[in-house]
């Protein structure tokens, strides 16, 4: 039974991951920061599969992208760091652990805790991507932005719908917590061995 939990999770986590590199291509172009669906399955993954299982989620999607696999909105490859995005994916991990860990203070979580834990998630996100933006394109890429362009594009375009995907994911996530109940955590199997 362990064993099949374990299995479970990791698929879980797969394929958040995978769903978060779709989401990556379900955009609509803006100057800058393109609008994605990313965040959709980044509030997702915090709240049905908890605080460590929804970080991973987003690493083994970053990490994908680094080592070369096209998975971002531009892309992919270790320099991929440099992008003046590149503060979002930062911001999705720690958004997804954070989602998770206040999901997980709660026993039997309703509807606000996860409408509360998802605004945090998104709050957490900006808090890490808009300065990433701003010290992107002004020290590294050599753009020359002020705050008020960089708080324009990269929080103003798109802040309203992303906090009514917040919403509309925590009201999903609430009817899907209890189906998740199995992969929110991996248990280690512990094999007793038997002397004779």
């Amino acid at each position: 039974m362990q064993q099949r939990h374990a299995t479970l999770s990791l698929v879980m986590i797969a394929m958040f991951a995978a769903l978060t590199a779709i989401g990556a291509f379900i955009k609509v172009p803006l100057p800058v920061v393109p609008f994605t669906l990313q965040i959709v399955f980044v509030f997702l993954a915090g709240c049905l599969l908890g605080s460590r299982n929804g970080l991973l989620s987003q690493v083994v999607y970053i990490g994908i992208g680094l080592v070369g696999l096209p998975v971002f909105t531009q892309g992919g490859g270790i320099t991929y760091v440099m992008q003046p995005t590149f503060g979002y994916l930062i911001g999705f991990a720690l958004a997804a652990f954070v989602i998770g860990w206040l999901i997980e203070k709660v026993e039997t979580p309703t509807k606000m805790h996860f409408i509360g834990a998802n605004i945090v998630g998104l709050i957490l996100i900006y808090a890490v991507a808009v300065p990433y933006l701003y010290v992107a394109l002004n020290i590294w890429l050599d753009v020359k932005t002020s705050w008020s362009h960089i708080l324009l594009v990269g929080f103003l375009n798109s802040i309203v719908a992303d906090f009514c995907l917040a919403i509309a994911s925590a009201l999903l996530a609430e009817r899907l917590y209890t189906v998740f109940r199995s992969a929110r955590s991996i248990k280690i199997v512990h094999i007793k061995k038997e002397h004779v």
